[in-house]
């Protein structure tokens, strides 16, 4: 074991400090967004700390940016092998330990925002427990939350699926693929992401093996990781002084604007979070760098 652990961190490069409290932050931010759900009667657009779920989006250009930063220069002496070895010690430690903390807090859950949780058997419940540790999503017949997610136990862990698919694909093609290319992908995916936005009002979903939910996670995930990619083979960081303290005041205002325009106009609301993901979260990304 000491040895997997010491090919995975031996020539590790220095990190992003400031982007690895950014992603705290985030976290923070996306925490209390669902706990606050409750106080929304099911009405999104009244929801506190409204816009907490693109913290999501922001974790995928981080995460692009720090793959692209970490290995694009290393593959002359890094097989595949060893990649997926790095990314599995980094990665699934967390998985592993947010699938027993969500089935040891399983049955007090239970209530009219999880109404299937007093009918689950504790033999079902642990088998979610242990596909959910290889992170294979489990089918909406094999929901035990009402939720349908792919990991009942561990919610959250679905932005994890998806970006393990982005560290396969940025090691099968992504790393291969020239500047030129990547940003052709971004433009189009960034389309997409817009028209999707705007004509679903928001850009929430992707945690359920349902057609349209795996539609919304792939567009969230296409543009934000390949962005990052961009940024860390493009942009130089400058020296900016209290580069910490000017990106959390940008997350703290991106998540908690109010939900933009009515019901008739959800539009709006859509073009934010494209925008906001497009434009504002490169730009906390690369502040954070500098």
């Amino acid at each position: 074991m000491n040895q997997v652990l010491e090919t995975a961190y031996k020539d590790s490069k220095s990190h992003y400090h400031i982007l690895d409290g950014l992603r705290g932050v985030a976290a923070v931010m996306v925490v209390l967004f669902h706990i606050l759900e409750i106080f929304s009667n099911g009405d999104h657009s009244k929801q506190l700390i409204n816009h907490g779920y693109l913290a999501v989006d922001f974790f995928f250009v981080l995460s692009g940016f720090v793959i692209a930063y970490a290995y694009d220069d290393r593959w002359s002496k890094m097989s595949l092998k060893e990649f997926a070895k790095r990314r599995l010690i980094r990665l699934h430690p967390m998985i592993i330990i947010g699938m027993i903390v969500g089935a040891a807090t399983f049955y007090f859950q239970g209530g009219n925002l999880y109404p299937m949780i007093d009918d689950v058997p504790v033999v079902t419940m642990l088998l979610i427990m242990f596909i959910g540790f290889t992170l294979i999503p489990v089918p909406p017949s094999m929901d035990i939350r009402g939720w349908v997610e792919m990991h009942p136990l561990n919610g959250p862990a679905w932005s994890l699926f998806f970006e393990y698919i982005a560290n396969i694909c940025y090691a099968l093609f992504l790393r291969k693929f020239s500047n030129t290319v990547l940003i052709v992908i971004a433009f189009l995916a960034g389309g997409l992401l817009i028209h999707m936005a705007v004509t679903h009002g928001d850009i929430i979903g992707g945690w359920s093996l349902y057609p349209e939910q795996l539609r919304i996670g792939f567009t969230r995930l296409a543009y934000p990781f390949i962005a990052g990619m961009l940024l860390s083979r493009l942009i130089k960081p400058a020296n900016i002084r209290q580069a910490f303290l000017i990106c959390s005041i940008l997350l703290l205002v991106v998540f908690c604007i109010p939900w933009v325009g009515g019901h008739d106009a959800k539009w709006m609301n859509g073009l934010y979070d494209s925008l906001i993901v497009i434009l504002v979260f490169p730009l906390i990304v690369y502040l954070g760098a500098s």
